[in-house]
């Protein structure tokens, strides 16, 4: 199966299905993806939008904030296909006027902490929409990096997704990064990128990030029961649509 699914327009758009589990499961191939903005589709070529079509989602979760979807756009409304805008990050901050004389993936990564802190109840229904979703699901930000990376790591570690396959699958944006800032140059004419490390993303940064929840909560199970206010239910729900069980003799 490929992980990445290649699109014109899109740049980081890759499905999460194969990422092992501690009980010796996988999660569900072509049924949970994430990805870079999906407004960017409102302008593809009919090549992009058939690709999207036939992966049969049915479910979106844009997670940036309404201005962001009121200044670029969010996905065409197509057919069959449920829309929520979950925006959770409440302190809005640019990525590419940061000081690059700061530890660059501790400043992210703190800034991920406050994402966790804040946007627990957009969290928490993010979560329950992919638990009940009836169909493959996406959930996106503006480069698929951050809050979809925060949301992806939460997801999988309430999978039981070990930590080496969490970091992984959040460096692999890594591979989107030249495409990335080439968007951002292309929306910004005349404009300085300040900071060099913009598209970037090391596993350093959900390392600090799942080190940092930990330290605080106990584990991310105990942080998405207790401070987002999710119902256990809800992930046992999860494991059991995204999770396929290993096959015993």
């Amino acid at each position: 199966m490929r992980r990445h699914i290649p699109f014109e327009r899109l740049h980081n758009f890759r499905d999460l299905g194969g990422c092992r589990t501690a009980g010796g499961g996988t999660v569900r191939w072509e049924t949970l993806y994430r990805s870079d903005s999906l407004g960017k589709l409102a302008d593809a070529g009919p090549a992009d939008l058939e690709r999207f079509r036939e992966l049969g989602v049915t479910t979106v979760i844009d997670l940036r904030y309404p201005w962001e979807i009121a200044a670029k756009g969010r996905l065409p409304e197509t057919d069959g296909v449920a829309w929520h805008n979950l925006s959770v990050e409440h302190r809005p901050y640019d990525q590419a006027e940061i000081d690059p004389g700061l530890d660059p993936w501790r400043y992210l990564a703190d800034r991920f902490a406050e994402v966790a802190e804040d946007g627990a109840v957009e969290l928490r229904t993010a979560l329950e929409v992919i638990a009940a979703a009836d169909g493959p699901l996406v959930f996106h930000c503006a480069s698929g990096k951050d809050r979809t990376g925060l949301l992806a790591a939460v997801l999988l570690a309430l999978l039981e997704v070990p930590d080496e396959e969490i970091l992984a699958d959040f460096a692999l944006t890594e591979l989107a990064t030249e495409r990335l800032v080439a968007d951002w140059r292309a929306s910004h004419p005349g404009r300085e990128l300040r900071w060099p490390g913009y598209g970037r993303a090391p596993a350093e940064i959900i390392r600090l990030f799942l080190a940092d929840l930990r330290a605080r909560y106990g584990s991310v199970y105990a942080y998405a029961t207790g401070h987002v206010g999710l119902d256990p239910a809800v992930v046992t729900a999860l494991r059991t649509r995204l999770v396929e069980a290993p096959d015993r003799p």
